[in-house]
């Protein structure tokens, strides 16, 4: 990890859970499997509750379903997927067992959707962590990677055949930031603005992950400077620490006895996972670790225990101002990239000055 604040504060995850639902639930069905929906696996969406438009008594394949998780964050896509998975529930203790697997222990799912719900919560850390595991699958990485699509719509009364309707990726950085593969964005009254971004350049991907955003319009703004600097200082700067290993996957023991030390030096935060790390997505990537678990709260979180069940609004555009330098050497306005710059110097100092000497 290059870089990280408050990496571990348990804050409202909203919709970029879906990463750890479509980690857990995604390889289960095939791709080209076809589903009826019923009336009951509607039934119990949340009131304001981000929508693709799946309607019931009609069929629909497992893919279809998934772009309308990804692109369109619909949690009634989620909820079908769920209940074919054997229930809300049944799938809710199943993410949080693959939490667990991956050892993303400050994360609680309450709800597989990311819906406000009281005790739900999650960290950029965690975050961090779902969006790894869930890149190294081929679909999970297709689906989050995907701009635009064609989704089932109703039957035309007129001509009795199937309509389709255009749905469009909520990530506003896809397409937009250089190399963006995705992951995922959300937005809920709790949670306000997450996103979890990964991007590729010169055989080098790092992740981004942000939380509670001094605004709620900045969390791709701060995302795209996070990830410019990244990209600048990797392999030039102190890692902060590095992200645990996934212990469902094969360790390589090997290499981690040849690094003791090293993990001995990283501060206790960063959790080095026992036994070992893995090499990531493949040996050319992930050399920069994971960049920026955090800047996980510019500002002070407030977290109520009480639900506020007030419907989420759609994701803000693109900010104009400041950022339409986001396909060239800066994401960001001067002032706000030399405010992540100062910020991030003094992470750095903070870090090194806390390790222990030789």
């Amino acid at each position: 990890m290059l870089a990280a604040r408050d990496a571990h504060l348990p804050l409202p995850p909203a919709s970029t859970l879906k990463m750890l639902f479509a980690d857990t639930v995604l390889p289960k069905f095939d791709r080209s499997t076809e589903h009826k929906v019923t009336p009951a696996e509607l039934a119990s969406l949340g009131a304001g509750s981000s929508l693709v438009g799946v309607k019931e008594d009609l069929p629909y394949r497992v893919e279809d379903l998934w772009r309308g998780v990804f692109l369109s964050s619909g949690n009634d896509a989620v909820h079908v997927l769920a209940h074919m998975n054997g229930g809300i529930q049944r799938t809710v203790g199943e993410m949080q067992d693959r939490a667990r697997t991956l050892q993303a222990r400050d994360t609680k799912v309450v709800s597989p959707d990311g819906y406000d719900m009281d005790g739900q919560v999650s960290s950029a850390y965690d975050l961090t962590l779902f969006a790894r595991a869930g890149l190294r699958n081929a679909d999970f990485r297709a689906y989050c990677s995907t701009r635009t699509a064609r989704f089932p719509g109703g039957m035309d009364r007129t001509t009795g055949r199937r309509t389709s309707f255009d749905i469009a990726n909520t990530d506003r950085l896809l397409g937009k930031y250089p190399g963006l593969i995705g992951v995922k964005n959300g937005y809920t009254t709790n949670a306000g603005a997450t996103f979890t971004g990964a991007a590729e350049r010169d055989g080098r991907t790092l992740l981004v992950t942000v939380m509670h955003p001094e605004a709620q319009g900045t969390v791709y703004d701060e995302a795209a400077s996070l990830l410019d600097w990244g990209f600048a200082a990797a392999g030039k700067v102190q890692p902060v620490g590095k992200l645990v290993e996934d212990t469902a996957a094969p360790s390589p023991t090997a290499q981690a006895e040849a690094e003791p030390e090293a993990a001995d030096q990283l501060p206790p935060w960063s959790r080095p996972a026992i036994g070992g790390s893995g090499s990531g997505l493949a040996a050319a990537l992930w050399t920069a670790a994971a960049f920026g678990t955090g800047l996980a709260a510019w500002a002070t979180a407030r977290i109520t225990t009480r639900r506020r069940a007030a419907p989420a609004v759609p994701e803000p555009a693109y900010p104009g101002g400041g950022a339409t330098a986001v396909g060239g050497a800066t994401g960001a306005g001067a002032r706000g990239h030399r405010r992540l710059a100062r910020r991030t110097r003094a992470l750095l100092r903070t870090a090194r000055a806390a390790r222990p000497p030789r």
